[in-house]
């Protein structure tokens, strides 16, 4: 009976040996920047490389596209052609994410955005309309405040103006556990990132491939600390405050099935309050992705948001674009 127990101390004693080995091992994973985007490139930046892709008239006035947390420049596509034949389209790769650099550190929001704005200024553009969706609504903001000559006006996708607390499931949260989070990773089926997906939508929406093989692009670090890089920038200040200190015309897109966000109406009523001259929408029948789940409707919300400044402004003044936007006429309900 003592031997048994020796046995099993010794196998546990082991057990934990390779798991210390393995969250070393996984915490110091890097991977460098490649395309994985036909006619996307590689910008070398300082800081790290960042995978960019660009669509549309080099005269139009521009769009930059940055996506969701765990997710890439692909949760745009369905997007991009309604935006492209009017527009020059920038999509990004955060650091991290999909065929950007994935390094051990550097995923704080202030840093992302400075990285998007290195490579906004390689590509020369100036006075964009920036959509974030969720994570990316967070470094959107950032980049006005640290950047706002390449911020003309901005677009939050279903991104709270206020911290709260997510919950994202009990798999999900234990993917940030100390030793457990790392062991996990090593281990992740495809069907473990596919439940852990559909959160980011409205139920029964069904996940596609791509969008698990973005998760399994990402190095741990990266998947680890970005949502607590995100949670600090928004502690500090709400993103709807520094909206309105940037200056910069506000559009709000949120889905109304939301799983993420508790309340979607209360969050752009917020943007709404702090910013009396933002454009608020609820999309129904959508959840935490309508660029995905409704990319047409989305699309033609930045598409008119986005116009020359002029026919914004004149907009404005008038009013019926706002009222519109706020009352969520001709948005698709969900039956």
């Amino acid at each position: 009976m003592r031997r048994g127990w020796k046995v099993l101390i010794g196998v546990l004693a082991v057990l934990a040996v390779l798991i210390g080995i393995n969250a070393v091992v996984t915490g110091r994973e890097t991977k460098a920047a490649e395309v994985t985007v036909p006619d996307a490139e590689i910008i070398s930046l300082t800081g790290g490389d960042l995978q960019v892709l660009e669509r549309g008239p080099r005269q139009g006035a521009p769009i930059v596209l940055i996506h969701c947390y765990s997710c890439s420049m692909n949760w745009w596509f369905g997007m991009m052609p309604r935006l492209e034949r009017d527009h020059r389209v920038i999509a990004v790769d955060l650091l991290g994410h999909g065929g950007s650099d994935k390094p051990t550190s550097g995923y704080s929001i202030d840093n992302q955005a400075d990285l998007v704005a290195q490579a906004l200024a390689r590509k020369d553009v100036r006075n964009a309309t920036v959509v974030g969706h969720s994570l990316g609504g967070t470094v959107a903001v950032a980049l006005a405040e640290r950047s706002p000559q390449l911020v003309d006006r901005l677009v939050v996708i279903d991104t709270a103006p206020e911290h709260e607390k997510e919950d994202l499931g009990t798999m999900a949260g234990l993917g940030y556990l100390p030793l457990i989070g790392e062991a996990l990773w090593r281990a992740k089926p495809d069907f473990a990132i596919r439940d852990g997906l559909e959160i980011a939508f409205a139920p029964g929406f069904d996940v596609p491939d791509a969008f698990v093989e973005d998760v399994r692009r990402m190095n741990y670090a990266a998947f680890d600390q970005s949502p607590d890089a995100s949670e600090e920038y928004t502690k500090e200040e709400s993103l709807a405050r520094r909206i309105r200190d940037t200056g910069k015309p506000l559009l709000v897109i949120m889905g109304a099935e939301e799983q993420i966000i508790d309340d979607p109406q209360a969050a752009i009523d917020a943007y709404t309050a702090a910013i009396p001259t933002a454009f608020g929408n609820l999309i129904r029948g959508v959840g935490h992705s309508p660029n995905v789940e409704e990319p047409t409707l989305t699309a033609r919300f930045i598409n008119g948001f986005a116009g020359p400044p002029q026919a914004v402004r004149e907009a404005r003044r008038q009013g019926p674009m706002q009222d519109r936007m706020q009352r969520g006429e001709g948005v698709r309900s969900g039956s």
